[in-house]
C-alpha cells in the first residue's frame, strides 16, 4: 500500500486483491434487502403509482 499527494490531497493506492478483499468485505456488511410476497408486492406497487400521479 502506497500514499501518494495529488493537488493537495491524499490517495492509497493498493493491491488488486487486497482491494477485491476490501469489496467484499464490505459487501458482507450491508444488510439483505427485504423481499416481498406477490401481494405485498403488488399493493407496494399500487401505493407508489398513487403517490407518483398526485404529485404530478
Amino acid at each position: 500500500m502506497e500514499r501518494v499527494t495529488i493537488d493537495k490531497k491524499k490517495y492509497v493506492i493498493v493491491e488488486e486483491q487486497k482491494f477485491e478483499q476490501l469489496q467484499q468485505m464490505a459487501a458482507t456488511k450491508n444488510p439483505p434487502q427485504k423481499k416481498l410476497t406477490l401481494t405485498e408486492g403488488k399493493a407496494h406497487a399500487y401505493q407508489l403509482i398513487e403517490t407518483w400521479a398526485k404529485g404530478k
